[in-house]
């Protein structure tokens, strides 16, 4: 493997499916060996093991909205591969009402999920990246941080509060070697946007310039770029994948 990523280390949260499973099989292709993360979902957990463990992919099991988990998989990463190389902060969940009618739970379970587990985990890594004098970590956001969206206001602001985060930690971490950068994927082809009505679907489809949904290679293709080394100059940005939907 000639890429200039290859034996790196990355840990994908949410990496089984979707977005993140797409994440770690374009980081695969370069030679990464990448540990999944995952919450619940075992068969996608095993399935992902079954195509990839034979390429040194590893999972692992926790719940990011717990610091004390996110450190314990961290340390058990570290462990299996002895290096940590790049983090992807992909994993999150939706819990979607108008304010009127959202609960204070659902509020914070959203908040707990997308944007602390972020710190949580960013938390855990720095200091072996500073150690080693390198790093990258790249947060995975989404088109409604940037312009919100009607019932989802504990998702926008939890995928706008990733920005916040993002650039503070590019500050803080610009002369250590880590860059610190984010992604903000439009609508992607997923189980998610796959529930959705083809009607309702339909509708958001004809607001993109593009006219359809994005894929999610098409998302882990800038996460790639952003994971080189020869990237080490970009450091607190914001890449937005959305087909024209938000300039």
């Amino acid at each position: 493997m000639s890429s200039e990523l290859s034996e790196h280390v990355a840990l994908v949260t949410g990496g089984v499916r979707g977005i993140g499973l797409a994440i770690g099989e374009a980081l695969l292709a370069e030679g990464v060996r990448v540990a999944a993360g995952f919450s619940r979902n075992v068969p996608a957990a095993e399935a992902f093991m079954e195509a990839h463990g034979g390429r040194g992919a590893t999972i692992h099991q926790g719940t990011i909205e717990d610091h004390a988990d996110c450190e314990r998989v961290v340390a058990e990463v570290l462990d299996r591969h002895g290096r940590l190389d790049i983090l992807v902060n992909n994993a999150g969940i939706t819990m979607d009402r108008t304010v009127r009618k959202m609960t204070p739970e659902e509020w914070d379970h959203v908040l707990r999920v997308n944007l602390n587990g972020n710190f949580y985990m960013a938390r855990a890594v720095i200091p072996h990246m500073i150690e080693r004098g390198y790093g990258r970590i790249i947060n995975i956001s989404s088109v409604v941080g940037e312009r919100g969206n009607i019932g989802q206001a504990n998702y926008a602001a939890s995928k706008s509060g990733q920005f916040g985060l993002t650039m503070s930690l590019a500050l803080e971490l610009a002369n250590k070697g880590v860059t610190v950068n984010c992604v903000a994927p439009g609508f992607i082809e997923t189980d998610m946007t796959g529930a959705v009505p083809a009607e309702i679907l339909q509708r958001v489809i004809e607001t993109i310039p593009m006219r359809r949904l994005g894929r999610p290679e098409e998302v882990a293709r800038v996460v790639v770029f952003l994971a080189e080394p020869a990237s080490s100059y970009i450091t607190g940005q914001i890449y937005s994948i959305n087909g024209g939907l938000n300039m």
